[in-house]
């Protein structure tokens, strides 16, 4: 018999009703599982499940906000990729919850062709990540005190373990593999996110800086 494909599940936490079911039909159209969840309480316990492969998640909600829930979910080393959704302008909410672990972002009202693009490129890489490191489960690359684990999923530097995101690992593994050689933004988007959107460079900015952060003594 063969393998039936495995479907892809995603959380949605966001309080707008409307823009919820919207998303929730979209996806489970393109053949993907949703569970909503309108409150940020409840939204960081299903979180912690370990059912889904993304999470939409909205900066505005009643109980507990997106970036408090994505610090969370982060710090505790809950790795599932995150989409923020947010309706505010200012950059610094983006900012924050891109350097808290946030994979990407999209801002209110958004194209629902774009997010559909987004979630299937998010949920892609992840899957790559993850079969990257079952193919490979012996290799180990070392750069002086930096050492790369495939078999662990885990980085090392100075002897110190790393709270990396899918993300940050994935950039971090393009560089090792490719010394010396210089990407664009548009090359990292396209790489490591699998889509090249134009005004979204700003994504790989922060997560460069927030993988030198972790790396350097003196970022």
């Amino acid at each position: 018999m063969a393998n039936q494909e495995v479907v892809k599940k995603v959380l949605i936490i966001e309080d707008d009703i409307e823009i919820s079911d919207v998303v929730a039909v979209n996806l489970e159209s393109n053949g993907i599982k949703t569970e909503q969840v309108h409150d940020g309480l409840l939204g960081l316990s299903r979180s912690k499940s370990g059912e889904f492969d993304l999470i939409i998640l909205d900066i505005m909600l009643p109980g507990l906000d997106g970036i408090s829930i994505c610090r969370n979910l982060r710090e505790e080393n809950y790795n599932t990729p995150i989409l923020m959704l947010t309706a505010k302008i200012d950059e610094i909410d983006l900012v924050l919850s891109l350097e808290l672990g946030a994979d990407d972002y999209m801002r209110k009202p958004f194209s629902m062709r774009e997010l559909l693009a987004r979630v299937g490129a998010l949920i892609r890489r992840s899957e790559k990540t993850v079969s990257k490191i079952e193919d490979e489960p012996e290799e180990k690359l070392q750069f002086g005190e930096l050492v790369v684990d495939y078999a662990k999923h885990q980085v090392t530097v100075r002897d110190k373990i790393l709270n990396l995101t899918v993300k940050e690992f994935e950039l971090l593994d393009l560089f090792a593999r490719n010394p010396g050689r210089v990407f664009s933004r548009a090359d990292l988007l396209n790489t490591i996110w699998g889509y090249n959107f134009e005004g979204y460079e700003h994504t790989v900015n922060t997560h460069i800086n927030r993988l030198r952060n972790k790396l350097e003594i003196d970022p």
